[in-house]
């Protein structure tokens, strides 16, 4: 069947993202150098607990700073820790042809404050879907099957009705074991390819 509503995933599908881009420029207020740093961002112990909603930004800031020795403020730091995101453009611009076609569309992902707010200033597509289901405001993160609940109560949809777009393999199989429709993002033509087959482009 046809989908009724498309869910994107936004790091790695809408948006690309480089944490080296980051430490660099936090590195040069820090004591330790630009290689360590993605230790503490990729997916350290600090950062899960910011994308669950357990940390506030302040008190992230506070636990980076005091893993790393940051001496600058909360302000250029946020700046640097969210600046690492650039647009996919064909991705952005699949989205756009699923919205002139009416299909609703949701954001799906797995976030925080900082970069849902760097993004939702920077890229303008952010603001052209109709719902958002991020981790940081819901409490907990992908693959866990209580996000996915949120996002068939929010989008009224279930099943076959949803397609979901990401790139890592464990969270598109918590969508296909729902009966989601769902494909593992890889390149743009080959996602692109597989929403023309489900007959929601022209």
């Amino acid at each position: 069947m046809s989908p009724k509503v498309v869910v994107f995933d936004l790091g790695k599908v809408l948006v690309d993202f480089d944490w080296t881009l980051g430490a660099r420029r936090i590195a040069a207020r820090s004591t330790l150098p630009a290689s360590e740093l993605p230790k503490l961002f990729d997916y350290s112990t600090p950062l899960i607990q910011f994308e669950l909603g357990q940390l506030t930004p302040e008190q992230f800031f506070a636990e980076a700073r005091q893993r790393i020795g940051y001496t600058g403020g909360l302000a250029e730091f946020s700046e640097a820790f969210a600046d690492i995101f650039r647009e996919i453009p064909p991705m952005v611009e699949l989205h756009a042809a699923l919205r002139r076609r009416g299909v609703p569309t949701y954001i799906f992902s797995n976030t925080n404050a900082l970069h849902a707010a760097h993004i939702r200033h920077r890229f303008p597509f952010f603001g052209h879907f109709d719902g958002y289901v991020l981790s940081y405001e819901c409490g907990v993160m992908k693959p866990d099957a209580k996000l996915y609940e949120v996002v068939e109560d929010r989008t009224r949809c279930r099943g076959a009705e949803i397609l979901y777009l990401d790139d890592r393999l464990e969270n598109v199989e918590a969508g296909l074991a729902r009966g989601w429709q769902a494909l593992q993002h890889t390149v743009p033509e080959t996602t692109r390819a597989f929403v023309q087959q489900l007959g929601l482009l022209g």
